[in-house]
This record gives C-alpha cells, structure tokens and sequence, in this order.
C-alpha cells in the first residue's frame, strides 16, 4: 500500500482542504528579516516559474545554521519520493514559502531562513528543532504544476460546466487519474479518497462541491 499512499497524498493535495504546517512566529519581527537565497544551478530553460497556488514537487534537506547538524531529509519519508506541496499557503514554514518563490524545475537553492520565519521563539521539539533557531535549506525543485485550486483545475474536473462539481464528476476525475498513473492499488482507494473528498469539501451536504467550496484561486489574486 506504500505506492497507493502516495498516489492519495498527491490527488489529496490537488482536491481536499489543505492543512497548514506546524505555528510558526509572525509579525513585526518577521517583516525586518528576510530570507537568503543563493542559487546553485539554474537550468538553461527556466519555466514555467512558481508562483503562490502552484503545486510544487521537489527533495530538500533542512539544516540548523548554528552547527550544521540535519533535521530534516526529504529522502528519508515516502519511500525516498520527492514531496508534494502547495506553495504560498502555509503547508510549509513561511521561509519557505518565500524561498521557492519563481523558482523553475531543475533548479537548486541554498536558503537561509531567519527564526522568525521559521519557527521563532517557540522552536519545533518534535522536528528537533530548538528556540530563535535559523535554517538553512539546500532544495531541488522538480516539477512546477497548476495549483489544486486554480480555475482550472475546477473547470477541468467541472465537465458540464454548472460551476459545481458533482459526485460523478469527482468520481470520473479520480478514475482517469488512477488509469494515467498505471498502478496497482487496493479497491477500496477509490471510494475512500472519493467519501473523503465530500466529508472535508461539501460544506452545506447538498451533494455537490460548489466554486466556493472548492475555494478556487483566481490566477489575478496570486
């Protein structure tokens, strides 16, 4: 079920409320410090470059700027397999979430990442991570994708075009997904992640994902 897991973290992210990333300090202090970039190896052809909404696929490892020592490798979690994650809305620390801004596929960065836009007085203990702690991330970004709530993804999903999505709608959409994946998964999957996808989503249970439930990102307010 390793492989399966992926695959519903990945339609997940494209389709359910997502879940912010652990509190992290905010405020006057974060708007004096910013973050640094330097980057590593830019490709010949940078494009499409990210923006906030975009999903994001890419391997970084965090380190603590006060000795060195790793806490974090993306490469240790999900069977080695790159991490997927909206950018700009709080799945990650907002340092990173300004780091990885128009950045490219095949890009790599080094950013320094100051405790107030990481994880400030309070530090993280369960990513052992201590107080007033600065980061440092060395990222690789792979893939640059239209975001989970973008117009068009609801419109690609939205077939009959009635600006909500209907159970079948999701349920089609979900299949066609699976069938260009390729993989074996177990049968149950496919109502799990659909069951789910109405339990976080259909708000008013009038059965259907409506555009304001779905909470599309217009690409004008990006």
């Amino acid at each position: 079920m390793g492989r399966d897991m992926i695959l519903v973290t990945v339609l997940l992210l494209r389709l359910l409320a997502m879940a912010p990333a652990p509190a992290r300090a905010e405020g006057v202090a974060a708007a004096a410090e910013e973050v640094k970039i330097e980057v590593l190896h830019l490709p010949e052809s940078c494009s499409p470059k990210s923006k906030k909404g975009d999903l994001l696929n890419a391997h970084y490892d965090g380190f603590l700027a006060s000795d060195g020592s790793k806490f974090y490798c993306s490469r240790t979690q999900n069977e080695g397999h790159p991490k997927w994650f909206v950018l700009g809305v709080g799945q990650v620390i907002k340092g990173l979430d300004i780091a990885m801004m128009n950045m490219c596929p095949g890009e790599k960065r080094k950013v320094i990442i100051p405790p107030s836009l990481a994880y400030g007085q309070q530090g993280y203990a369960q990513g052992k991570i201590p107080p007033n702690a600065t980061l440092i991330f060395e990222i690789e970004l792979y893939a640059v994708n239209k975001g989970p709530r973008s117009v068009e993804a609801f419109n690609q999903i939205d077939k009959d075009s009635d600006r909500k999505l209907s159970e079948l709608e999701i349920s089609q959409y979900l299949k066609e997904e699976f069938a260009r994946d390729g993989k074996k998964r177990h049968p149950s999957a496919h109502d799990e992640i659909l069951a789910d996808i109405f339990k976080k989503n259909d708000h008013d249970g009038d059965g259907f994902i409506s555009a304001k439930e779905y909470n599309v990102y217009q690409h004008d307010e990006l």
